[in-house]
């Protein structure tokens, strides 16, 4: 266990503790702390600020992307309430770390990237570490990746406009989507979305947040087949 992890899970709890009365999770599952524990988040920082990989802060991975506070990642992993056998849909590779964490927690991850330089870095990081089962494409998170919808859940690691209706679409009924909504500089909004048994949708507001926008126009990689290690 790296020297300041625990140091880090202890802040996440209590940062679980004062966001209660927003969040409605007071502490979040053991099994979501501890995938924390078992992903080295240093491996998915760029050395430039490895030093900083156990602080509770978000950090540039360059692209002008970043990799989310870990009480962020904690957060939105524990509010999609995740069963081992199920699949998970992220929006967003990024670093690969929220894909990692995934892992731990679901049966089968797939995860979108528009940026082609950090899919295949994020590749590369996830296989070394691992995690090489996790599905990877280049392309437009916006409009999912249909081939393998229906999902049980769907995480969204950067702020849309508005909820896309195609993850709407590519979301099981009785599945839980977590997704950041509201426009560059200004108020953003962590939004849990369910699909209801009867395919009614519903969302409620979760908490007051900061993400990098959504980047659609992506070109989607042919067959949706793992993206290539750097």
């Amino acid at each position: 266990m790296p020297q300041d992890l625990s140091g880090l899970i202890a802040e996440i709890e209590a940062e679980a503790r004062m966001t209660a009365r927003w969040t409605g999770r007071a502490a979040f599952s053991p099994r979501v702390l501890e995938a924390l524990r078992r992903v080295k988040r240093d491996a998915f920082v760029p050395s430039g600020v490895g030093s900083f990989a156990y602080e509770n802060l978000p950090l540039s991975i360059g692209h002008g992307q970043t990799i989310s506070q870990p009480f962020i990642v904690a957060l939105m992993s524990d509010l999609l309430d995740l069963a081992p056998g199920q699949s998970v849909l992220e929006v967003g590779t990024g670093s690969g770390y929220q894909a990692a964490v995934l892992a731990e927690l679901a049966a089968q991850v797939c995860s979108i990237e528009t940026i082609p330089a950090l899919a295949r870095q994020a590749a590369h990081v996830l296989a070394e570490q691992g995690y090489g089962r996790i599905a990877l494409r280049v392309g437009d998170g916006a409009q999912g990746w249909p081939e393998r919808a229906p999902f049980d859940a769907i995480i969204v690691t950067a702020a849309a406009r508005d909820v896309p209706p195609a993850l709407v679409g590519q979301l099981r009924p009785g599945g839980r989507m977590v997704i950041p909504v509201g426009a560059p500089l200004e108020e953003q909004e962590l939004r849990l979305v369910t699909k209801h048994a009867d395919g009614a949708v519903s969302a409620t507001r979760v908490l007051s947040v900061a993400f990098v926008p959504l980047v659609g126009g992506g070109t989607v990689a042919d067959g949706g087949g793992p993206v290539q290690p750097s």
